[in-house]
């Protein structure tokens, strides 16, 4: 399997050796082809792909062979999408609110819509004001489907004092059925085996009460409470015996996450299930009524466990099957028979893998316009920071020059609270391929790398997580492998803040500044927070212990804040901000944009027209792409060395 695999590989990819160079829309623009789920039985996939700059779902007989349904999903803009039978498909599309990865305090789904693929007719599933309260707009979360797959079940407000259990047809649009009540404060709830609401989750944000609530006897039964200003623990799945929640947590030996189970009888808490010292288990995998089946580990690089043994060992032999690339599991159909993934690494831009009776098969490439010497070699590697804590991070380097005194980008993630994969980062590798070397440091804050370096960031915005960028550029420029006096930095959401603070804090390190969707007045975005969520809010406290460990001073939030200090400002600046960001508001680009001008500093601002915070259109991301391209060559170019 693996001689024909590897040799199907290098035919697809020798039909690019005189391609001409490779254009910024095929690394800018949304992937070709994405989103790739199967059918329960394995005979159907679908996928989105971009016809004629046309967004659409298409439906393939992946047996008997062709397309058998197609849907223009422009409009609706999905996610991710998976059927619930092979007539029946679902795409989610997710709101751009909120996402705080292992926080349940607000849901981040905004909407659902189901696809009857024999009717060709697609409806979204809940409507504000058709059967539930008009004034709410995530209500695209389901937490389950009927076991004859005609209903699923969502939650949503009744009113203001009842977020209820809805019974939802997959069929024609009817106005759904409430299936359990709720309370206010009710976040969550949890199907058994026979459509019945065997466990609902609690958290109140007045009293920080945090409960798990089981059905025992026609009665609510609460078999886990902690009290707690931000929920440290999260139920994100039940065992296949729905006997168990599945919960994730800090294990106090090892100083990493891993899972546990309660039992929804008693609440005795047992485990961890799934652990490793070296990783952190980062997200369950489980099927569409959240049964778990195995687990995903946090890295560079993802690995995978099974309660399945034999699972196991097929994932192994997946992965020598094809060395040197990673392989991110996207869906899988009944007991994991088949499994979907998108691999990555040498090259590949991204191609699309079926795994089905012990045989790997190509199902498309995500960018067929990037060939494989255009895929650029990514090294993870750590260097220590100023005070000695391992910084781990990635180094992208372009293959076509030489690893010696090259012009670099820095490239922090956004989260902060999130980390950078081993993957095909269509900036990363877009900076590379023009000549630059492209360093992604994770941070002290970042998440992934244990329970120590993440709480090493709080508190130390524009401090200490600063530092470790300033210590990355040092490490490579002493090793010789880039010119420190030639280095530009561009990040996108805290990626943003850190480019603005690196301007600020750090003039002499940088030559260029790029900040898109970024924080420059920290004070006005709690503020903001406050106003929007509440003073008690959850989401207040994150933010609050994130940044200053809870120490919200004006003097410290004034002091850490870049559109404080644009008198220490140098180098030239370019701000891009989605117009209808609802995560970092644009009003963050825009004041910094009217303090930098007053202060006759060199600026550009772009608001992308109907931009939101992750360039999810792909007029958005091209014209991002394209100003950062033009800025570069003005004030970093990278064949030319200093201008």
């Amino acid at each position: 399997m693996r001689l024909l695999f590897s040799l199907y590989f290098l035919l697809s990819f020798s039909v690019f050796a005189t391609e001409p160079k490779v254009p910024l829309e095929a690394y800018g623009g949304i992937p070709n082809k994405s989103m790739f789920t199967i059918s329960n039985d394995g005979t159907r996939i679908a996928y989105r792909e971009v016809v004629n700059n046309t967004d659409i779902m298409t439906i393939m007989d992946i047996v008997n062979g062709g397309v058998v349904g197609r849907v223009d999903i422009g409009s609706v803009r999905p996610d991710s999408a998976y059927f619930v039978d092979n007539d029946t498909l679902i795409l989610v599309v997710v709101d751009g609110h909120r996402r705080f990865a292992g926080y349940r305090g607000r849901h981040d789904v905004s909407a659902a819509y189901a696809f009857n693929i024999k009717d060709n007719n697609l409806h979204q599933m809940l409507q504000p004001g058709y059967g539930i309260f008009p004034g709410q707009s995530n209500i695209g979360r389901i937490v389950g489907v009927s076991k004859d797959k005609k209903y699923a079940y969502m939650p949503a407000y009744k009113n203001l004092g009842s977020f209820d259990l809805y019974k939802v047809t997959l069929g024609k649009k009817r106005k759904p059925r409430v299936v359990s009540r709720g309370k206010k404060d009710t976040i969550d709830f949890f199907i058994g085996n026979n459509d019945e609401v065997v466990a609902r989750e609690r958290y109140n944000n007045e009293t920080n009460l945090h409960l798990i609530e089981s059905r025992i006897d026609d009665q609510w039964v609460t078999v886990f409470s902690e009290t707690t200003p931000i929920i440290n623990v999260g139920f994100n799945g039940i065992t296949p015996d729905m006997k168990h929640l599945v919960m994730r947590a800090n294990n106090d030996n090892t100083n990493r996450k891993a899972y546990y189970t309660l039992a929804l009888s008693d609440g005795k808490i047992e485990g961890p299930i799934f652990e490793r010292a070296d990783k952190d288990a980062e997200s369950l995998i489980t099927d569409i009524n959240r049964v778990v089946h195995g687990v995903t580990y946090s890295g560079f690089t993802p690995t995978y466990e099974f309660f399945d043994k034999t699972l196991n060992a097929k994932m192994r032999g997946i992965e020598k099957a094809m060395p040197n690339n990673t392989f991110r599991l996207t869906d899988f159909s009944d007991n994991l028979s088949n499994m979907i993934f998108l691999m990555e690494g040498e090259m590949s831009a991204g191609n699309y893998i079926l795994y089905t009776r012990g045989e790997l098969s190509m199902l498309a490439s995500a960018r067929p316009d990037i060939p494989a010497e255009s895929v650029h070699n990514v090294t993870e590697y750590s260097y220590n920071a100023r005070d000695e804590l391992a910084i781990p991070s990635l180094l992208t380097l372009p293959n076509h020059k030489e690893a010696k005194a090259l012009p670099a980008i820095m490239l922090p993630h956004g989260g902060p609270e999130s980390y950078d994969r081993n993957s095909f980062d269509w900036l990363a590798q877009y900076f590379a391929n023009q000549g630059y070397a492209v360093i992604q440091p994770q941070y002290r804050g970042s998440s992934g790398f244990g329970a120590e370096h993440l709480l090493a960031g709080r508190g130390e915005w524009g401090r200490k997580m600063q530092d470790d960028l300033t210590d990355a550029v040092a490490d490579l420029a002493t090793k010789g492998i880039i010119d420190k006096d030639r280095v530009c930095i561009v990040g996108a959401s805290y990626g943003g803040y850190a480019a603005l603070a690196g301007a600020a804090f750090t003039p002499d390190v940088y030559r260029c500044i790029v900040a898109i969707n970024g924080v420059s007045d920290i004070e006005v975005m709690l503020k903001r927070e406050r106003r929007e969520a509440g003073d008690d809010h959850w989401v207040v406290s994150y933010w609050e212990e994130v940044i200053a460990q809870g120490d919200v001073e004006k003097s410290l939030l004034k002091a850490i804040s870049p559109i404080n200090h644009v008198q220490h400002i140098t180098s030239p600046i370019l701000l891009i901000h989605g117009e209808n960001d609802k995560v970092v508001n644009i009003e963050q680009s825009e004041d910094m944009f009217e303090a930098l001008k007053d202060a006759n500093k060199p600026v550009q601002f772009i608001e992308l027209d109907k931009g939101d915070h992750y360039l999810s259109n792909n007029n958005n991301r091209l014209q991002t792409l394209g100003a950062i391209e033009q800025f570069l060559k003005i004030n970093l170019p990278a064949e030319n060395g200093v201008p």
